[in-house]
């Protein structure tokens, strides 16, 4: 099994289990993921956690082997592959979090960029460093990375394939945090009780209009705050949440 699923308090977790190749990302995984990101995906969930099996590695990147004797056409196959499943993480409804165990390199990094949070553990080891292969990033890291650190640092990282650590993931915005317990999964429900014990409905479009920011010029992406301003509004959990407020008690949310 190159990838596992589990449930736990209503959160999907999410992984990798490919150990002996410290987790690399080769067809057969891809496939898997993708089996679960379709499960997941209509399932009412608080959240999703992808995490890596072992200490070693959150995923080293793509597996080098099968990059031998392809075809432009299989390329171009495996690629988009890759980034129809990384953009299909970054879309769904709930938050996703990478909690990063070890080195997350190329293809890795890339996944995790697709998650809404990153958090990684001290000895984490970051970068893209497909440019020493003679090759660029292909899963969404040429264009997730400038959106997330400027397109200054992005290229410089991109360019010189250097790999990072923790503190310097965290000071240029890679990252949200460094973990603090040894446990990520563990750590990773402490940080989303941070955020809040029940999040509502309107999440799903907090998140798609602060993505869509680095994407549109501000007039239309106004025009979109507005519109997903009035969805969340006809939401259940936006009813509750004002009439918890006026009568000062905490809000039940359903995320309907």
């Amino acid at each position: 099994m190159c990838a596992e699923l589990k449930y736990q308090n209503n959160i999907a977790i999410i992984t990798l289990k490919r150990p002996e190749a410290r987790n690399a990302l080769n067809a057969e995984m891809i496939s898997k993921l993708q089996e679960i990101i379709t499960q997941i995906a209509s399932l009412n969930l608080r959240a999703a956690i992808f995490t890596g099996d072992g200490n070693k590695a959150f995923c080293a990147g793509a597996d080098i082997a099968e990059l031998q004797n392809k075809t432009p056409e299989n390329h171009l196959i495996s690629i988009q592959a890759g980034q129809n499943l990384f953009e299909q993480i970054n879309q769904l409804k709930f938050p996703t979090l990478a909690c990063i165990n070890g080195a997350v390199l190329g293809g890795g990094l890339e996944l995790a960029m697709a998650c809404t949070f990153r958090l990684c553990c001290p000895t984490a080891r970051l970068g893209l460093p497909e440019i020493k292969l003679g090759l660029i990033p292909g899963y969404g890291g040429t264009q997730r990375l400038p959106r997330l650190v400027g397109q200054s640092k992005a290229l410089e990282l991109i360019v010189s394939g250097q790999i990072i650590n923790a503190e310097e993931a965290l000071k240029i915005g890679l990252v949200h945090c460094i973990l603090t317990m040894d446990d990520p999964i563990q750590t990773g429900l402490q940080y989303l009780d941070q955020l809040g014990t029940a999040f509502p409905a309107a999440i799903q479009y907090a998140i798609k209009a602060v993505q869509a920011a680095s994407d549109l010029e501000i007039k239309k992406g106004l025009i979109l705050e507005a519109e997903l301003f009035v969805h969340a509004s006809q939401t259940a959990d936006a009813a509750e949440g004002i009439q918890a407020f006026l009568a000062k008690r905490p809000a039940q949310f359903t995320q309907k």
